[in-house]
C-alpha cells in the first residue's frame, strides 16, 4: 500500500474510502487507526469492514469496552483506548491474533507502539472541520 493522503468531507465520504482502502489491503496486515476522539477511527474502520465483506457498516462500533471484535476470521476491531499498561495488553493475546491471516485493525495502538508489529500500516485521521477529515495512509517497514 503506497502512503498517500486523502480528504473527505462527510461521514460517507469517509466510509467509501474505507471500501477503497480495504481492496488495496494484503491478506494480513496490521492497520493502527490513529488520531484524536471524534476523528474519525471507527467511521474508517466501518468502511474497511464493509469492503473485507465481513459486516455492514452499521455493525461495526467500536470495542472500546469488550476491547476486540471480530467480525470474521480473517477481520479484527480492537480499540486499546482504555488500556493503560504493556501488562494490560499482554492480557489481550493480540501477538496470536497478529499470526493468523487477518486484517487486525487497531484504534490507539499508537500508546504502545512498541507492542505493534514493525511491518504495519498507519492511517492518521484529522478533523479539518465538523464533518471534514483529512486522511494519511502510510507503509511502515
Amino acid at each position: 500500500m503506497k502512503s498517500r493522503t486523502f480528504q473527505t468531507q462527510s461521514e460517507d465520504e469517509t466510509i467509501a474510502l474505507g471500501e477503497r482502502l480495504a481492496s488495496e489491503l494484503p491478506a494480513k496486515a496490521v492497520v493502527l487507526l490513529i488520531g484524536n476522539l471524534g476523528a474519525g477511527k471507527t467511521t474508517l474502520a466501518k468502511g474497511i469492514v464493509k469492503g473485507l465483506k465481513a459486516a455492514d457498516p452499521d455493525q461495526v462500533s467500536s470495542p472500546t469496552f469488550t476491547l476486540i471484535h471480530e467480525y470474521s476470521p480473517a477481520v479484527y476491531h480492537v480499540d486499546l483506548y482504555r488500556l493503560e499498561t504493556e501488562a494490560q495488553l499482554a492480557t489481550l493475546g493480540l501477538e496470536e491474533i497478529f499470526d493468523r491471516p487477518a486484517i487486525v485493525l487497531i484504534e490507539w495502538g499508537e500508546k504502545f507502539p512498541q507492542m505493534m508489529p514493525a511491518e504495519r500500516i498507519e492511517i492518521r485521521l484529522r478533523a479539518t472541520g465538523e464533518c471534514t477529515r483529512e486522511i494519511a495512509v502510510e507503509a511502515m517497514r
